[in-house]
């Protein structure tokens, strides 16, 4: 069997990117941060899931997925988008 791809985003460092990555953790067991000067990313094997209401809750505000865009470096997975739901992942 093999081990799946990670999936992974990399935003520009800023306040709101810790408060989106401190979400992205805790709705994803197995996700790893990497850390680095001017971006943060976030690997996580075979499927990260960004959910609209965790980041809200990270933010303390309403929060749009496609603000997501603002602070975007680039991902790698397959894309599927919501209003609520933001995913990558890698078919197995």
């Amino acid at each position: 069997m093999s081990t799946p791809s990670n999936a992974f985003i990399a935003f520009q460092k800023n306040e709101e990117t810790r408060c989106i990555v401190e979400a992205i953790v805790d709705d994803n067991p197995g996700a790893v941060v990497v850390d680095q000067p001017a971006m943060v990313k976030v690997d996580v094997p075979g499927r990260l899931v960004i959910r609209r209401s965790s980041v809200e809750e990270k933010l303390g505000r309403d929060f749009d997925l496609q603000e997501l865009q603002l602070h975007l470096i680039t991902i790698s997975g397959h894309l599927d988008e919501s209003d609520e739901e933001f995913t990558l992942s890698w078919n197995t």
